[in-house]
């Protein structure tokens, strides 16, 4: 076996900018401002670092885009850097997540000494002991904390998937590479695996309420943005915004939006999103799902390839009459969070972290399959004045428990455990 042999000698560190945490105040629970400002003056200093296998496209880095600069803001030292990986790393960490979420295909041996590789590699690019803390998200760096077992640094492992049904190789395989984490952040108590050697923290994920794909719109702007994609704004719009995954169903997305269109013939369909640079399969399955609509009338396939940004993203949700998540396995799915807190009526499949957004026939719709996908749409266009008062519930429900600064808190709360242990 030939690996590549990169020649940087040193972790990519991400700009990321700056922002008050006085921002968010007013979108704030009573008492969370001032619980924040406290735990910033107690970690006044204290040098944290984040690791991730990319900067760009995903939840994760859209998070990370938020978190760092407000860590910054309350008196932290946050850096963030990014491991270095080729091609053939990003195709074995591609099948440790769907390994992980449950797909019968294990690693071989071969694959998991291509992972060890390139964990050597970028643990001879930093050193754990200049930080307090080291923050390292997901399979793709997990190994990083073993290799570095004599630091003095505390180590954290953010788990961003649904762990709830790993296939069991994989998952004994990964488990020793994870005993030196202090606490495990994952988004659900089932998502904690049997056998998990370490501390466990339910955190749920969060959107940033300011940032240009959530900050306030005005219909008017965001219906002209999205008729320079050829829609129709006069005519309903069902919507899905995720990456191009087979986790995220898009083919069954189309499935729903033919049925609903026999009793609505004017719906069209938006399948909106990116493709990000550890998603080697994205592409193949954006082509895929070209190929399933097969030339259809009113279906929209676009990406970041086709000018689709953050603002876009904010404007297709805002102009949607209904906004789908028709996912089959969900980490946590932020795309239902963004289209609740931009009051929009939401169906989403009934799995994982989206429970923990949607409460059925209160916030938006659960589904579980295609047929029922396409019920709710219907039901949905039918009834505008139900589906405003479940949106209005879905955005106050968002308010409370999924925004960024909740997400500070715990994450400030973690670090001073790891440094008083």
């Amino acid at each position: 076996m030939t690996l590549n042999q990169p020649t940087a000698t040193a972790l990519h560190r991400v700009d990321f900018g700056h922002r008050p945490l006085s921002d968010y105040r007013t979108t704030l629970v009573p008492g969370m401002y001032e619980e924040i400002v406290e735990l910033g003056r107690e970690l006044k200093g204290a040098r944290v670092l984040h690791l991730s296998a990319t900067a760009y496209g995903g939840g994760v880095a859209e998070i990370m885009y938020t978190l760092m600069p407000l860590m910054q803001d309350v008196g932290l030292h946050p850096e963030w850097a990014i491991i270095h990986g080729e091609d053939e790393f990003f195709d074995v960490t591609k099948l440790f997540h769907n390994s992980l979420q449950g797909d019968e295909r294990a690693p071989t041996d071969q694959q998991w000494a291509t992972w060890e590789h390139y964990q050597q590699l970028n643990a001879e690019r930093f050193d754990p002991d200049d930080y307090d803390v080291v923050f390292v998200h997901d399979p793709q760096p997990a190994g990083l904390a073993r290799l570095h077992a004599d630091a003095a640094t505390k180590w954290a492992w953010r788990c961003h998937i649904d762990l709830s049904t790993p296939n069991p190789q994989m998952l004994s395989r990964l488990l020793p590479w994870l005993e030196p984490y202090g606490v495990g952040f994952f988004h659900r108590q089932e998502y904690v695996p049997d056998g998990y050697p370490g501390e466990a923290w339910i955190v749920p994920p969060a959107i940033d309420p300011l940032n240009p794909k959530n900050m306030a719109l005005d219909p008017y702007d965001a219906a002209y943005i999205v008729r320079q994609f050829g829609l129709d704004t006069d005519k309903p719009i069902l919507c899905q915004v995720s990456r191009f995954d087979p986790w995220k169903d898009p083919l069954g997305v189309v499935d729903a939006w033919r049925l609903a269109r026999q009793e609505h013939p004017d719906l069209q369909l938006a399948l909106v999103g990116s493709l990000a640079a550890d998603d080697p399969e994205g592409m193949e399955f954006l082509e895929a799902t070209k190929a399933h609509i097969a030339g259809e009338s009113g279906a929209f396939v676009l990406t970041n390839l086709d000018g689709v940004g953050a603002v876009e993203v904010n404007a297709f949700q805002v102009a949607a009459d209904v906004v789908m998540q028709k996912s089959t396995k969900e980490g946590f799915g932020l795309t239902v969070s963004e289209a609740l807190w931009k009051g929009r009526p939401m169906v989403a499949g009934n799995v994982g972290g989206i429970r923990s957004q949607i409460k059925h026939g209160q916030t938006g719709w659960l589904v579980d399959s295609v047929d029922e996908a396409a019920r709710a749409t219907i039901e949905a266009l039918a009834d505008p004045m139900r589906a405003a008062e479940m949106s209005r519930a879905g955005k106050e429900h968002v308010r409370a428990e999924f925004l960024t600064p909740r997400y500070l808190r715990d994450h400030l709360r973690c670090y001073r455990h790891l440094l008083k242990a």
